[in-house]
């Protein structure tokens, strides 16, 4: 899960997980490159005790209950633990000063463990409404984090952050087809599965069908429709947010190009954005 690819943060660390959309951009206002590599670090210290290494399940769903009773340390004025006082230090600090509303943040763990949970039983998800709530949880509080940093609260414009974040997250999903299936995730909803025709068993070849084909397609509409319905978002953001705004929008729609040039292919090759697509993606984003 790559939620925290959307955070579009400057963070003191160097990164070294690969990101869609930049993680280090000079168009972050200088005075929220802290809080906003504050959270970058919660979530992608979360996204790494769900995702990287060898851990069995069990011991991940305990990290990150032990993760969350650190959250709900700092929510309520005390002190984190040792373990990840180079996570929480910080966010307490930010959490005091800029009244961030923790829920959201426990939003964010709870899908972590989702993913923890999905992934140990082999689980996909029933249809779209079911992928949408885990979207609403992974990757939502993101943006809704951000523009309550920006100082942008009206219902409009978090409506449209919650469909930018969720069509990036389902651009990452179709994005690694390639990658999840091995490892047990199956994002493709099975309704949407069943309707083409695919079966599960048709995704684990990793072999592109007439019928996966169209599969993704379908689903590649999908998100380029919800990222379309919140892209206005990048108007009420003022000066170096809302450019950065554009371009994270366009870094998504850049990937959903490329999944469609692919045609079903994305099940093993992974569209990544190179360095020449920049001018494209800056001509559409200045055309905004």
């Amino acid at each position: 899960m790559d939620c925290q690819a959307t955070i579009g943060a400057v963070t003191p660390q160097p990164i070294t997980h690969y990101e869609n959309f930049p993680v280090a951009s000079l168009l972050c206002p200088p005075q929220l490159r802290a809080p906003i590599a504050a959270l970058y670090a919660f979530a992608r210290t979360a996204d790494d005790i769900a995702d990287e290494g060898e851990a069995p399940a069990a011991q991940r769903l305990a990290d990150l209950a032990a993760y969350r009773a650190d959250l709900q340390a700092i929510a309520a004025g005390g002190a984190p633990s040792a373990r990840w006082a180079a996570v929480f230090t910080p966010l307490s600090a930010v959490l005091r000063s800029h009244r961030l509303p923790a829920p959201l943040l426990g939003d964010l763990l709870s899908a972590f463990v989702q993913d923890v949970e999905k992934t140990r039983d082999g689980a996909g998800y029933a249809d779209r409404a079911e992928l949408l709530d885990y979207c609403r949880r992974s990757a939502n509080p993101v943006g809704r984090l951000l523009l309550h940093l920006y100082g942008v609260h009206d219902a409009e414009a978090l409506e449209q952050s919650d469909a930018i974040c969720t069509a990036l997250q389902l651009i990452n999903f179709w994005q690694d087809l390639g990658e999840d299936i091995p490892r047990g995730r199956f994002y493709l909803p099975e309704a949407d599965c069943a309707a083409h025709g695919v079966r599960r068993a048709d995704l684990q070849t990793l072999r592109s069908t007439p019928q996966t084909t169209e599969l993704i397609a379908a689903s590649t509409v999908w998100a380029r429709a919800t990222m379309l319905k919140g892209s206005k978002l990048v108007h009420q953001l003022p000066g170096r947010a809302g450019w950065e705004l554009r371009l994270v929008v366009q870094g998504g729609l850049c990937i959903l190009d490329k999944v469609d040039t692919l045609r079903g292919a994305s099940l093993h090759t992974r569209p990544r954005i190179r360095a020449w697509d920049a001018p494209l993606m800056l001509a559409r984003a200045f055309a905004m």
